[in-house]
């Protein structure tokens, strides 16, 4: 449980970040990406641990009421998952077709970008 919601806060964190302040996007990069404890960002930011608890669960907070209001993280979930079912039909019932097969494959690079 605890690895999916990194994963997930990370997910957020991705869509998100230019709109947290400098201090919470550190908090949060330092603690779900770097692997970082609430002590030792206590320590670099030379603050109690209490105070980047506080502002790590504020900033998570933040971060699930932009996805509830813009929904651009489940957007993109929901995107991917759909296209995966449409390369894979392609591929099974069009293996041939090369247009078709670059189409897929553009539409996947774009979604990246």
């Amino acid at each position: 449980m605890e690895l999916e919601k990194n994963n997930y806060i990370n997910s957020l964190f991705e869509f998100y970040e230019p709109l947290l302040t400098k201090k919470q996007a550190n908090y949060i990069e330092l603690y779900y990406a770097d692997d970082y404890s609430l002590g030792e960002i206590a320590e670099e930011y030379e603050v109690s641990r209490q105070a980047v608890y506080d502002n790590i669960k504020r900033s998570e907070k933040i971060l699930q009421q932009y996805e509830d209001k813009l929904n651009l993280y489940h957007s993109f979930v929901d995107r991917n998952q759909k296209l995966d079912k449409i390369q894979a039909y392609v591929l099974a019932h069009y293996p041939a077709d090369t247009t078709l097969n670059k189409l897929i494959s553009n539409l996947e690079t774009t979604e990246e970008q």
